[in-house]
């Protein structure tokens, strides 16, 4: 008995634990719940570019993640879609034009030397050789006038080109360009070691931080054109988000009453576990972090109904036993070892499924494949734990005298103590049958 004490108080400090997770941290909500952009990217051939590889568009991926990630928006998602397409979801976005001039901008940075005619006057400019890709971080900064300008700083490779560049065009003019637009020609005062440099020109702050986010986003790989694009509103996300809500609480509650009316005592039990299950696993939703969708919704719900399941197999087996004439606490261990089996082979099936679903589905997938694993394993924790050591605690280990309480009738444990006590009685003389 003192070990169940104990493992009730593990119990209640864990579920006190887990009410202060869900109130302390938010929960990340995706897409459809919250509203946002969904945009459809394709790439696109160039004279350049005749075929679209796998790493092309990988390398696309990866910029295209780093761009929105500057964006400053989380619980953002970029995955392939096919063999030259990228689906981009960002969930409550507060600007969708510039997330689209974001996305889907080159964003190439380039140094051009100058080509001098025989008077040393600029007749044209060419590749230097130093771009956006030598470029280790670049930041907004504010000049002594109140402008606003572009701090750069360059990889070592980086920094030994413009060093060379500074030093061959010592008092000459270079041009830097983005996206193929002149942004600054300014004059080489100095030879410039140690990878430092500026753009500056007639920016706004705003103007400047978009460039930086650019290019600290880097170039794509191969020009990206949107293709598709849908919004979904906070006010439909926000309608979503309560009609989930919601229909969890109908079918919870739905389940709950069904457990006492057939249950009876063991379902009040049940129901306390049910509860006690749902603040652990939205604690564990939470520190994962899990992306809730409507779709992980319907995973978490699904879980529920596994959990019950569990409960129903362990109280149909503990009425068998208590029906064959077994004591309280033997017909208790009796029935959680019996059922749990089936509890195992089941929930595991269903674990596998979920491994498989989240390695190789989409997004939406992954999210209903995640919060059901997730309701599984902690369904086989109360289960197997929590109902068991609150039953023991509240029946003790005596005969069963009220066999209302489990939903039985009397004949049904008069019958089996009346076949107890002959077996008993046969075995005293030697009788077997």
């Amino acid at each position: 008995m003192k070990n169940k004490i104990i493992m009730f108080w593990a119990i209640v400090i864990l579920t006190i634990i887990s009410v202060v997770i869900i109130k302390v941290k938010p929960i990340p909500l995706g897409l459809d719940l919250v509203g946002g952009s969904r945009i459809v990217l394709e790439a696109q051939k160039t004279a350049n570019i005749s075929e679209i590889t796998n790493d092309m568009m990988d390398g696309l991926k990866v910029a295209v993640e780093n761009r929105v990630n500057a964006l400053g928006v989380s619980e953002t998602m970029v995955q392939r879609m096919g063999e030259k397409r990228l689906l981009v979801e960002i969930p409550n976005v507060a600007d969708p034009k510039y997330a689209r001039e974001i996305i889907g901008e080159t964003a190439e940075l380039d140094f051009k030397k100058p080509i001098l005619d025989s008077n040393g006057m600029v007749i044209d400019w060419e590749s230097s050789g130093l771009s956006g890709e030598d470029l280790k971080k670049a930041e907004v900064a504010a000049d002594s006038a109140g402008g606003w300008y572009i701090s750069l700083k360059f990889n070592d490779s980086g920094a030994e080109k413009f060093e060379k560049l500074t030093r061959e065009y010592l008092h000459h003019q270079i041009a830097i360009y983005f996206n193929g637009k002149l942004v600054s020609d300014p004059v080489v005062q100095s030879v410039i070691p140690g990878g430092m440099a500026q753009i500056t020109g007639s920016f706004t702050k705003d103007e400047a931080k978009k460039v930086v986010d650019f290019l600290n986003a880097g170039a794509l790989p191969v020009p990206a054109q949107i293709v598709e694009e849908n919004t979904v509103g906070p006010t439909l996300g926000a309608d979503s988000l309560h009609k989930s809500k919601f229909a969890a609480m109908i079918g919870i509650a739905a389940v709950m009453l069904f457990m006492i009316f057939y249950y009876r005592v063991p379902g009040v039990i049940a129901n306390i576990a049910l509860i006690i299950y749902s603040l652990i696993v939205f604690a564990i939703f939470k520190i994962v972090p899990v992306t809730l969708t409507l779709a992980g919704i319907a995973g978490f719900i699904l879980s529920i109904g596994m959990a019950v399941d569990a409960n129903i197999l362990i109280f149909e087996r503990t009425k068998e036993e208590l029906k064959s004439g077994r004591t309280l606490f033997t017909a208790i261990n009796s029935g959680f070892d019996r059922a749990f089996t089936s509890i195992f082979d089941s929930n595991m099936s269903t674990i596998i499924i979920c491994v498989i679903l989240y390695c190789l589905s989409s997004n939406i997938v992954k999210g209903f494949a995640l919060t059901l694993a997730i309701g599984v394993l902690v369904s086989m924790f109360t289960a197997i734990t929590v109902t068991k050591n609150l039953m023991h605690l509240m029946f003790g280990t005596g005969q069963l005298k009220h066999p209302a309480l489990f939903g039985l009738k009397d004949s049904d444990i008069n019958q089996a103590y009346e076949a107890s006590e002959t077996k008993r009685e046969k075995a005293k003389f030697g009788v077997l049958d």
